[in-house]
């Protein structure tokens, strides 16, 4: 059978008008890696804001990846645009799907859409091509005349180790190896999964399964090894939602990569780290940890569900610097009762860590959807959201670089938060010279 599976170009996804490119679709590396090991012909098709309109007439089975909300309107435009044969089978899936799958599904007209992780559930559903039996198929939801059918849960892959590695053959290769984006150096680097989910509920975060599963450190090998063969990398960033969780997990694949001398970056958050493993992981080439702070007002991190601690934070960064690894740290602006008093706090949150803190990326806040802050909006006082009266039909305004939307508050309260803004990005671009 031959399969099409079409993602928008994932650039950095907040950053999709601008092209600034940060890392492949995995979820559709992964879908093109079990249905290249089952025996089917599979291409990868990019959607771009230039590129919508594709000619898949030659293919059996069409899969559009909702990677993001962001990007969901340009993916309808190609759904609509394409030229598909009316015998082919459409299907639907990724992250905005989990979250909204009936809607997704009636929106691109599609035959069936995967709910929740797809690599055994789309070998199944391909399976079907031909008799369109979806009854019998966990994991999804289809339609039945004008009515949607949801088929019983599927559970998660026991062990990922045994999934094929991502199909980075289908792409570019320019695609696949970068050389700015490793902690601000230049070096040949390439970005890897090595867990998936997060079990934390932090309000601000889309995160789609909250079950964290790791890859084994001789799988994590296998995989570095071949990109150092396949692509020649010096390094690689760990792109995972939530690195630095399991301790024994995290500690078994420093000690299988350590020998490489690669370098390589991670996510964490501040209260998962301690002096061992941070040792550990420098010693197996990690050069750099990006920290979720988010705020140095620890009323405003109980409200974001962070329910972390300006004392964890800073024991967080200082013990990263004694491990002899740079610390980056995330801040989010904007979260719904940001005010002078907040802003204030994360300054001088940030003089505190000083010259601790390598380099600070620095956010608007916004509300993705699937968040609970999103699904919550008016607990919340957000506004804007689909789910609500005023929704204006624009998905693009759900990214999170340069987002000036106005989410929440008063006139007086949004001046208020436009002014304190203006201070924490001046204040932040005057210490770390824009770095981020």
């Amino acid at each position: 059978m031959r399969v099409a599976l079409v993602y928008p170009e994932v650039y950095d996804m907040a950053r999709f008008r601008e092209g600034r490119k940060e890392f492949p679709p995995f979820g559709v590396l992964y879908l093109a890696a079990v249905c290249e090991q089952a025996g089917h012909g599979v291409v990868i098709e990019k959607i771009t804001p230039h590129r919508t309109a594709l000619d898949l007439s030659g293919f059996d089975a069409v899969g559009f990846s909702l990677a993001s909300s962001a990007t969901y309107g340009v993916m309808l435009q190609a759904r609509r645009q394409s030229v598909i044969r009316e015998d082919a089978l459409v299907m639907v899936g990724g992250v905005h799907c989990n979250f909204y799958p009936e809607s997704s599904l009636r929106d691109f007209g599609a035959h069936v859409a995967a709910d929740g992780e797809s690599e055994e559930t789309v070998l199944a559903i391909l399976a079907q091509h031909r008799h369109r039996d979806l009854a019998a198929v966990p994991g999804i939801l289809y339609l039945d005349g004008d009515r949607i059918r949801r088929t019983a849960k599927r559970p998660l892959i026991r062990n990922i180790d045994e999934l094929p590695l991502p199909a980075r053959h289908l792409l570019p290769r320019q695609d696949i190896v970068i050389t700015d984006r490793l902690a601000g150096t230049d070096l040949r680097m390439a970005h890897t999964m090595f867990s998936r989910g997060c079990p934390f509920p932090c309000s601000f975060c889309a995160a789609g399964q909250t079950r964290i599963q790791y890859r084994s450190g001789a799988s994590a090998l296998a995989e570095l090894e071949h990109l150092v063969q396949a692509y020649g990398i010096e390094g690689f960033a760990i792109v995972d939602d939530n690195f630095v969780v399991a301790r024994q997990k995290v500690g078994d694949i420093c000690d299988h990569v350590a020998h490489l001398r690669l370098r390589w970056s991670a996510l964490s958050r501040v209260d998962t780290v301690d002096e061992d493993l941070l040792a550990k992981m420098a010693r197996s080439g990690c050069i750099e940890i990006k920290y979720g702070m988010e705020s140095g007002s620890e009323r405003l991190l109980k409200a974001m569900r962070k329910n972390t601690k300006r004392e964890q934070i800073k024991r967080a960064v200082q013990m990263t610097n004694d491990a002899g690894i740079a610390a980056k740290v995330f801040v989010i602006h904007g979260f719904p009762g940001e005010d002078t008093e907040t802003t204030e706090e994360t300054v001088s949150l940030l003089e505190e860590l000083g010259a601790a803190v390598a380099r600070v990326s620095l956010f608007r806040f916004v509300p993705l959807p699937g968040t609970e802050v999103y699904e919550r909006a008016a607990l919340h006082g957000v506004r804007g959201t689909h789910l609500q009266p005023d929704w204006d039909g624009n998905w693009e305004k759900f990214h999170i670089h340069h987002n000036n939307e106005r989410w929440w508050g008063s006139d007086q309260q949004w001046a208020e938060v436009e002014r304190s803004h203006t201070r924490l990005r001046d204040f932040v671009e005057s210490r770390w010279n824009s770095q981020g």
